[in-house]
């Protein structure tokens, strides 16, 4: 009797995987569509990477008599290079298409890699300018988005809140935007990634646990991402590099 239930859980988990499967095929060829129409450029880029990476392979197989060993593997690194310049092309419209709407920053952070801890929204204006509290190894860091100039205001208030938990934490301030002194929304993730790294996970644990108790404070509630399409595009990368 176990052994008839463990076939069938066996099957059942065979199944869900196919679908899940087919899904992210899907999902990767309407997203694929979705570039083609807005890229025209697309197309050519991912066939000249395969053809780039591809015909060294050839070329160096012929020259060291091994063309046939060394095809299969070119192929398959000319793919995956199409592949990686998709992936680039669909972040780089996402990225454009959230630009300056409010809410952006948000969910950039939300998509960020690695172990972070995102609390959107500690502070806003009516205007729907906000401050984003991310901690992480770096410490604590205050990301901002909206009118500089009240912004600017908002940090530093936040700041002054936060500085009174966590002692000599570093604190560090990011505004989002296009000007001087600003991180443009599509480098905020490496710019985070850069930070120095200055603390354990379980310190950024404690500093959680320690931070909980400020709560939010702000004229607004923020939307929890620019564009729902933009998310979905941003899903697709995620399982593009799985891939």
């Amino acid at each position: 009797m176990a052994g008839k239930q463990d076939k069938e859980a066996a099957k059942q988990a065979k199944r869900e995987r196919r679908a899940a499967s087919k899904a992210r095929r899907g999902q990767i060829w309407e997203a694929f569509k979705m570039q083609r129409r807005e890229d025209k450029a697309l197309l050519p880029w991912m066939l000249g990477a395969f053809l780039v990476v591809a015909g060294v392979f050839v070329v160096v197989g012929l020259l060291l008599g091994m063309l046939w060993v060394l095809l299969p593997l070119g192929i398959v690194l000319g793919v995956l290079a199409a592949v990686i310049i998709f992936g680039r092309r669909v972040q780089r419209t996402v990225f454009a298409k959230a630009e300056g709407q409010p809410g952006a920053a948000g969910w950039a952070l939300d998509n960020l890699r690695g172990r972070w801890k995102v609390t959107q929204t500690v502070a806003a204006t009516t205007q729907l300018d906000a401050v984003h509290r991310v901690l992480g190894g770096p410490g604590v860091v205050l990301v901002g988005e909206g009118a500089p100039h009240r912004v600017r205001n908002l940090l530093s208030q936040e700041k002054k809140r936060v500085a009174r938990l966590v002692g000599d934490t570093p604190i560090y301030e990011v505004v989002v935007g296009n000007e001087e002194g600003q991180v443009p929304l599509r480098r905020l993730s490496s710019h985070m990634m850069k930070l120095p790294r200055n603390l354990r996970p379980a310190q950024v644990d404690a500093l959680e646990a320690k931070l909980a108790a400020l709560g939010n404070r702000g004229g607004a509630a923020m939307p929890k991402g620019p564009m729902p399409q933009g998310a979905k595009m941003r899903s697709v990368q995620r399982v593009i590099k799985r891939r």
